[in-house]
């Protein structure tokens, strides 16, 4: 794969943040302008311009770590990620009315579900948001930012007031490259409902709660100079001439790790989802070696593979976690999430090349297939290689309606695909090739016991100490044990801060 600009793959991860979110879409580019050309404004130095833009575009990496408890909860984790992103508790007027259409995406049970934001809320806040920051700090660093953006990251849903979340820090203690982002950030959701007029009412009434007072006045002072940075034809373009230079580029390797990171966010969206991305990508790599393939498209199509579930994160986790079967509506909205891995990976120039493959896995050779409906020669070689492998790779997997299927099964299933004329029998061929039995791990990172990754593989798909402890036959207290172990040993300190461990591991699945 050719070199590309890692703020390209950033924003590509920004793009699918906006998704996971239900905000919308290029909210996380509109931030970034703002923030950047916010922070020079207040003449931070070149550093500080860099940290928030980073920050801003990326504030939002840890949006999935409680994606599958916010849905379990709210029936629609992405919906309730919009609704929590405009909530005020600093204004008991505007939270009163913000809470009046609470859970409006399930008009049966709306109060119901305010009702339970209302009871959850001062305990569930509390986890959600430390297991979000863990998980943003763990890939802020794999991403290779700052430790002055790292540390922002933990700080993305702090408030001026201390109302924000964990609640840990307010005033000044807030890092000013969080201020200067929350700033800007009402300014774009506001804006987006009303406009420029909005976005400079809606900074102003969060003044010295949400916001610090005095970055909202400066902001203020300066908004008919600032907002228009947002309201551009392009603002991906725009947001690529503001990033603070250097300009980084990122070889093949470099590239690979960048879109591991990506891969992990998305294998967040559901339990039964972690490390799924890698382990296609691992089945895919396999098979372009079998296949003969030059170096580069190899490169090419693992970049694809990690990429391939991008558009996973706008569907509620509701539905991946789901162990019956789905209606009309969910189908439909599980088919369009190859239609958003295309947007995202089109928007972005760096990425375009691998939008056809990686947003082509549920095409098949017959125009069964979705969302184009493409077949035959319209499907290049990598499309069809990597629909072969995200088959095999999902086939020996646990499911939410089944457990992990054997190889020979996968194997059989791929060649009655493939003479039903579905998959590509030369792909098939390939990743049966490509495809054999784990070599022996002789350690496991850290020091881990088998036992301890056993029960961090079921912590991290979501499984209570109770459950886990049925599952393996142990007691409740000694399943607790391990994961004070697991936690001790990695660094980690909530669950899912340990599941991105486990993905970037490869302890996942497993």
């Amino acid at each position: 794969m050719p070199r590309a600009r890692v703020a390209e793959v950033f924003a590509a991860l920004s793009l699918t943040t906006d998704l996971a979110t239900g905000v919308p879409f290029e909210k996380g580019l509109r931030t970034c302008a703002l923030a950047t050309a916010f922070a020079a404004e207040l003449e931070l130095d070149d550093d500080g311009r860099a940290a928030v833009f980073h920050v801003a575009l990326l504030r939002s990496i840890g949006c999935t770590a409680n994606a599958s408890e916010n849905a379990a909860l709210f029936e629609d984790d992405t919906a309730f990620e919009a609704a929590f992103s405009r909530l005020d508790p600093g204004d008991p007027d505007v939270l009163a009315d913000q809470l009046g259409g609470f859970g409006r995406w399930v008009p049966q049970r709306q109060a119901e579900l305010a009702r339970t934001f209302l009871a959850v809320a001062p305990v569930e806040g509390q986890r959600a948001s430390r297991a979000g920051c863990e998980v943003s700090r763990a890939l802020g660093r794999r991403l290779g930012l700052s430790p002055a953006a790292v540390d922002a990251l933990d700080d993305v849903y702090e408030r001026w007031d201390g109302r924000g979340l964990p609640g840990a820090r307010h005033g000044e203690q807030v890092s000013l490259l969080a201020r200067i982002v929350h700033v800007a950030e009402q300014a774009v959701l506001a804006a987006a409902e009303g406009g420029a007029a909005a976005a400079v009412r809606e900074v102003a009434r969060r003044a010295g709660g949400h916001l610090d007072p005095d970055l909202a006045a400066a902001f203020l002072r300066s908004a008919d100079t600032l907002l228009p940075v947002i309201d551009v034809p392009d603002l991906l373009a725009a947001v690529l001439a503001a990033e603070p230079a250097p300009a980084a580029a990122a070889g093949a390797a470099r590239v690979d790790d960048l879109c591991a990171a990506l891969a992990a966010v998305v294998d967040l969206k559901g339990r039964y989802l972690l490390g799924h991305s890698t382990h296609v990508a691992a089945v895919a790599a396999a098979a372009a070696v079998a296949a003969g393939l030059p170096d580069a498209r190899r490169e090419a199509v693992r970049s694809a593979a990690l990429l391939h579930d991008l558009g996973r994160v706008a569907v509620s986790s509701a539905v991946w976690d789901r162990p019956g079967p789905l209606g009309a509506a969910d189908r439909e909205r599980v088919r369009l999430h190859t239609y958003w891995t295309d947007r995202v990976l089109r928007r972005c120039t760096g990425l375009a090349a691998l939008a056809e493959s990686a947003a082509g896995h549920h095409e098949r050779c017959d125009g069964s297939g979705y969302h184009r409906g493409t077949s035959g020669a319209e499907l290049s070689f990598d499309a069809r290689l990597l629909a072969a492998a995200d088959v095999f790779a999902a086939l020996t997997e646990e499911r939410p309606h089944r457990s992990a299927l054997g190889a020979d099964v996968a194997r059989a299933t791929l060649v009655e695909e493939a003479a039903a004329g579905r998959l590509d029998p030369d792909a098939c061929a390939a990743v049966l090739a490509g495809a054999g039995l784990p070599r022996p791990r002789r350690a496991w990172p850290c020091d881990l016991t088998d036992r301890e990754v056993e029960v961090l593989r079921l912590a991290a798909r979501g499984m209570s100490n109770r459950a886990i402890a049925d599952r393996l036959g142990v007691s409740d207290r000694t399943v607790g044990h391990h994961l004070a172990h697991v936690f001790d040993k990695t660094g980690r300190r909530t669950r899912a801060g340990a599941a991105v461990f486990a993905m970037e591991h490869g302890l996942l699945p497993g």
